[in-house]
Formats: C-alpha cells, sequence, structure tokens
C-alpha cells in the first residue's frame, strides 16, 4: 500500500495513516465494539469525513486546516480521492451504492475548521 501511495504522489503516507484512524474512530461510531466480519463495519462517505473533521479538530486544535492543507487536502473530496485510491486497488472495499460523489461538498472546509479565539479583544 505505501508504495502505491507514494507512486501516486497525490497525498502523503501519513494522511493515509490520518484516513485509517478516522475510518476505525467512524466505524466504532457507527457500530459500536461488536466484532464484526471483515467488510461488515461499512461507513457513508459523509460518516467519514466528519469523523475525519472531529479527529483532525480533536489532534491539532486550530492547526487542523492547516495540517490538511500541508497534506494536499483542500476539501471533503480530497478524502473520497484518498479512499478511492485505495478502493481501486483493492485495499478498502466499497458497497455498490457507494461513490466518489459521497465524499463531494460534506462540509465547507473554512466553516468546518473555523476556530473561535479564546478572547476577545474589546475596545
Amino acid at each position: 500500500m505505501a508504495k502505491l501511495i507514494r507512486e501516486d504522489g497525490r497525498y502523503p503516507l501519513e494522511a493515509f495513516e490520518f484516513l485509517h484512524d478516522a475510518l476505525e474512530t467512524a466505524a466504532q461510531k457507527v457500530h459500536g465494539d461488536a466484532p464484526a466480519e471483515p467488510g461488515q463495519r461499512h461507513v457513508s462517505g459523509a460518516q467519514l469525513c466528519n469523523a475525519l473533521r472531529d479527529l483532525a479538530i480533536q489532534r491539532w486544535g486550530p492547526l487542523a486546516k492547516t495540517v490538511l492543507r500541508r497534506w494536499r487536502i483542500r476539501s471533503t473530496l480530497d478524502f473520497g480521492q484518498m479512499v478511492y485510491l485505495l478502493v481501486n486497488h483493492d485495499f478498502m472495499q466499497k458497497t455498490p451504492q457507494d461513490s466518489l460523489d459521497d465524499f463531494r461538498d460534506v462540509y465547507d472546509f473554512d466553516k468546518a475548521f473555523r476556530v473561535k479565539p479564546a478572547f476577545e479583544v474589546k475596545e
């Protein structure tokens, strides 16, 4: 998988490691801790995008958007491009209902990663 990611070159390996962590988080949130057969812990594109957002904010706080941009991730469609790179090379599975469009415009990055100031200056 690492070789494929390096050869593709759009996103760094660290971004895919982050994707994996968020996928685990999303699957646990949707399906709980119940054991399941491989491929039976499916999550939707929107569910994965939301987990990616939440995990980024949890890990990096106000720097979340900066970290993602450094990895060339600028929209939820970039998450979909990462997923479908792995799907198309049999590292991940999808259902017949899944589509790359499931990742299109799930949320606006500027709004999703807007950080409110810790304090306000009053004049």
